[in-house]
């Protein structure tokens, strides 16, 4: 026998073998079979940890086509998913050693479904210990590694949310603290996640906002008493989930109410340890909270007398991130007499720190700091206020370039009526945009 006769019969008994796998269903960089597609703004889509590998790598433009990226957002791209995951169970097994076999399964079980069904029935079990089935959805839902598919189909488990949050309301012994902040874990998984759908996340504040009293109440407590800083932010992510995402305003209201929740997120945003240092992610969290509860008219003035003016303005002078959220609760703090108040109370030290963010929290932020700078300034002419307008160094030049850039007509208003508060003179034109690049300067 030839060896090309013995070669054709030796593939066309393997062939069964072989699984062909679509095109599509490889990623371009990689080119094994995706398990969590996500797609650019150029339509393209790749593997996730192949494309933020890219990306971290501070490549700026898509793999596949070259072209630029106005934005790095990854979205989901859960249609391809499905395809792949119908492919997988129904294809023929590759050989062990192929790196396109199908997708192995998730690492809580089987299925989505039946680790869905089993963690939950242990989490909710009488007498039983929540906290390690609770760890291991946390865990689950934290791991870069499984796919959003699977995420996805357990936070759409019937009654997934629910259970977990009847774990964090009735922990309130203090031996239910390491329950409680267990399940904190699990639902800001679900509910601050950039993977998992919105509809999952309305989920999660339906099942919070169910019983809002008890839910901040337990809140509360992990923010005054978790183990550690990472519970107490994910404490505050789920506040600020159930303030946006939960469908009663009754809900709402019983949230940005609570007088004991609106202290500890304000004390989130102060020192982090004992040389005073904030945390960032702290910081963050926080100050979206308080910037969804300001929302509350009703509750603006508690926020106000719980110290969230000066811990605005604290995070502001620190330069600890997050310039226009912290200006946007001054903003909203300027809309009650407590408010405005507080801030010309510490004149000399508020007004300097919003003028010198102004232009560092993007087109929202510089819109909040003229908005506060118009209250206290021009509104209400608060001598303190005025005086420490005319003493910043900068002011006028950025008010003309937010005059020029853009902004709404409400404010470019607003930016006029101020600009003849600041003093004109060289110095403060010409420090009015404190980076080292040029520019130049519209009078």
């Amino acid at each position: 026998m030839g060896r090309r006769e013995m070669s054709g019969r030796l593939s066309a008994e393997y062939q069964g073998l072989e699984v062909k796998v679509p095109n599509l269903f490889r990623c371009p960089i990689s080119l094994d079979v995706m398990r969590s597609p996500v797609s650019l703004c150029t339509g393209v889509t790749y593997e996730r940890a192949s494309i933020q590998r890219w990306l971290d790598s501070g490549n700026t433009t898509c793999p596949a086509t070259m072209l630029p990226l106005p934005s790095t957002d990854l979205v989901p791209n859960l249609t391809l998913r499905r395809l792949i995951a119908l492919w997988a169970s129904t294809a023929a097994p590759a050989s062990p050693s192929s790196s396109s076999s199908p997708p192995a399964p998730s690492a809580v079980g089987p299925t989505p479904a039946a680790a869905a069904a089993e963690l939950l029935r242990r989490v909710a079990a009488p007498g039983a210990d929540p906290c390690p089935p609770l760890r291991k959805l946390a865990a689950f839902l934290n791991d870069d590694d499984v796919d959003e598919f699977d995420k996805n189909a357990f936070a759409r488990a019937a009654g997934a949310a629910e259970t977990v949050a009847s774990v964090l309301r009735r922990a309130e012994k203090e031996e239910g603290l390491e329950a409680a902040e267990a399940a904190v874990r699990v639902l800001a998984a679900i509910a601050a996640s950039d993977c998992i759908e919105e509809e999952n996340k309305r989920r999660v504040a339906a099942a919070l906002a169910a019983d809002a009293a008890s839910t901040a109440a337990s809140l509360a407590r992990v923010l005054r008493c978790g183990s550690a800083l990472e519970a107490r932010v994910d404490a505050a992510r789920l506040v600020e989930s159930l303030l946006r995402n939960a469908a009663a305003p009754g809900a709402r209201a019983a949230v940005a109410e609570s007088e004991p929740l609106v202290a500890e997120l304000v004390r989130l945003i102060g020192p982090a340890d004992e040389k005073g240092g904030l945390d960032r992610s702290a910081v963050a969290a926080g100050l979206s909270c308080l910037a969804a509860i300001a929302a509350t008219r009703r509750a603006r003035a508690e926020m106000v007398r719980l110290g969230a003016v000066p811990a605005a303005v604290r995070v502001l002078t620190a330069d600890a991130g997050c310039p226009a959220q912290a200006l946007r609760v001054l903003e909203a703090a300027v809309g009650c007499a407590e408010g405005r108040a507080a801030i010309c109370e510490s004149a000399e030290t508020a007004v300097p720190a919003v003028v010198s963010r102004m232009m560092k929290g993007g087109m929202g932020g510089a819109e909040a700091a003229v908005s506060v700078l118009w209250a206290v300034c021009h509104r209400y002419r608060d001598r303190r206020a005025v005086a420490a307008a005319a003493a910043c160094e900068g002011g006028l030049a950025r008010l003309l370039l937010l005059m020029q850039s853009g902004c709404s007509a409400a404010a470019r208003q607003m930016a006029s009526e101020l600009l003849k508060i600041f003093k004109v003179n060289g110095k403060s034109c010409l420090g009015g945009y404190d980076s080292k690049t040029s520019h130049i300067m519209p009078f």
